[in-house]
């Protein structure tokens, strides 16, 4: 076994978004590329000498090669050990939960998320930091610093290592530790939720349906669903993980998982649906004949979750990033805790989770979690949804409606327009960025802005800034529009266009969202001047 070290050069376009860093897999096939920037990762954190790391990811093709040459870097430049997933599995949560269980210097997790996977699609790769959860903006600002310096890497010359079976193996002096990458998550869950309850829910005849989208989460809900829980043999579909998503599109939502909305939708229909993303940290919430929008979701489990024994205690506060729905602030005053908005991104979550300010915090785009790891976690949430389910004895639909006559509902969708010529998409941002002092008091579509402000962050921790965050435009009778543009594609811009109402007339709360959100998506399109900037009058996902 022979270190080598690898001259290179710069490589443009590797700095990290909000998930680390994603690009089409073929980009990430190209000579050095992947190299690269895993030495920008290894140099940006200081260096990897001596120190341990989790390894791991969602099975999206090229991630058992990536996973080979990560384990020779990291072996090359120092590390005392890595942990790695039986097969370079490990899904986002498992990783979180594994870094902070083993006491981690931190993780390289292989995954684009709910993005689709292939040859022709999208690869990732992100850093976890020591607390398990996504790098800070510091180290993600050292990372990209690296990347723009670089001028070598460090490889091990050495044959692959063996990792379809556990066990330790050793590699130029770096131990490996293979692992069974659902044991551990399995475990943590099993001590937070009333299994025996939900057991016993299961056995008096709850059917239920998980659709793992051929992702990572099908061998997490197989042991625990059906394993562990008694769910039927078959509940969990689209089980077994597969480099492609078997062509399917991992995002949990009503357009990719046809097939889950479909089985709920059907007369026989099972009680309780859910689905998760590429690497699981996304959910979907499916009542018979019933869709939970995710703001609804995580308003539901902050107003139940004493219900779970980990949070019979009570919730500490709770938070949700700022294009979320105001759902949660509705519980949050009625129940007397604090709420915070933050930046997109799971990171900002971290310094409230880690300075013991909140216990539940959640995003629109189908992410929910806890205080238990520093990642949002799919699974996590359906459990707690079970458990909630058992400790009630409603069912879906009948739990939204009771919470819905307390809280009030708020209608909300998130429109995407995707594939925007970058330069475009920020000119609508510019524009409408302009505009924002003579905006108060416009009338557009029947609707009167009542502000309108570019929304920055000042974390209350440790008092750093995100600034341009997305822009908010307040209308009357509690609407809200949210503008920004997405960090998570592959190529192109994404323009974001966040709808809320909030309706309090119980004779309403079962209108068609899209109907009741209209008055609000047509004065959006007039304010920010969607067709003129783009040439788009329909967008390509509502969510």
């Amino acid at each position: 076994m022979q270190p080598l070290t690898i001259a290179t050069d710069p490589i443009d376009g590797q700095k990290p978004g909000t998930s680390g860093l994603r690009k089409k897999t073929r980009v990430f096939l190209e000579p050095h590329y992947l190299e690269n920037f895993v030495q920008a990762i290894l140099d940006g954190i200081g260096g990897a000498g001596g120190k341990t790391f989790v390894l791991g990811g969602d099975g999206r093709y090229f991630s058992d090669r990536a996973a080979q040459v990560i384990l020779r870097m990291a072996a090359a430049n120092g590390a005392a050990r890595v942990i790695v997933g039986q097969g370079a599995l490990l899904s986002t949560p498992a990783a979180s939960n594994l870094i902070r269980k083993r006491g981690a210097d931190g993780g390289i997790i292989l995954s684009a998320s709910h993005n689709p996977g292939g040859i022709d699609e999208d690869f990732g790769v992100k850093f976890n930091g020591p607390n398990g959860g996504p790098a800070s903006e510091e180290v993600t600002a050292r990372i990209f610093e690296a990347t723009r310096a670089i001028r070598a890497y460090r490889i091990l010359e050495a044959h692959d290592v063996d990792l379809s079976r556990p066990g330790t193996r050793e590699l130029g002096g770096m131990t490996v530790e293979v692992v069974d990458p659902v044991a551990d998550y399995a475990e943590l869950m099993e001590g937070l939720f009333d299994f025996d309850a939900i057991r016993a829910m299961i056995g008096g005849g709850f059917r239920l349906v998980f659709d793992a989208m051929h992702a990572v989460t099908g061998p997490y809900a197989t042991e625990i669903l059906e394993n562990r829980l008694g769910a039927a043999r078959g509940s969990v579909r689209n089980a077994t993980p597969l480099p492609d998503f078997g062509g399917g599109h991992p995002d949990p939502n009503p357009i990719w998982a046809r097939e889950l909305i479909e089985i709920m939708s059907a007369p026989d229909a099972p009680d309780f649906g859910a689905a998760s993303d590429g690497d699981g940290d996304r959910n979907m919430i499916v009542g018979p004949g019933a869709y939970v929008a995710p703001s609804d979701s995580l308003a539901v489990l902050a107003a139940n979750a004493q219900l779970a024994p980990a949070y019979a205690g009570g919730l500490k506060g709770v938070a949700r990033s700022m294009p979320t729905s105001r759902a949660v602030d509705a519980v949050a005053r009625a129940r007397g805790m604090v709420c915070y908005a933050t930046p997109t991104g799971w990171k900002f979550f971290g310094n409230l989770l880690d300075d013991g300010r909140i216990t539940l915090c959640g995003e629109e785009s189908a992410g929910t979690g806890s205080d238990h790891i520093r990642e949002k976690d799919g699974l996590w949430a359906v459990l707690l949804w079970l458990n909630i389910l058992a400790a009630t004895g409603k069912g879906v639909n009948a739990l939204m409606e009771a919470h819905w006559r307390e809280f009030g509902r708020n209608y909300y969708s998130r429109h995407d327009f995707e594939g925007i010529e970058t330069a475009r998409a920020e000119a609508l941002i510019d524009d409408l960025r302009g505009r924002l002092d003579r905006l108060p008091g416009l009338e557009a579509a029947g609707r009167t802005v009542e502000s309108a402000a570019e929304f920055d962050y000042t974390d209350p921790v440790d008092g750093s800034v995100a600034r341009a965050q997305g822009i908010q435009v307040q209308l009357d009778g509690g609407g809200r529009i949210v503008l920004r543009l997405s960090g998570t594609g592959t190529s192109g811009a994404t323009l974001r266009v966040y709808l809320e109402h909030v309706e309090t007339d119980p004779d309403r709360f079962h209108t068609d969202v899209q109907e009741a959100l209209s008055s609000v998506i047509a004065a959006a399109h007039e304010i920010a001047r969607i067709e003129h900037h783009t040439g788009r009058t329909e967008p390509d996902v509502r969510a």
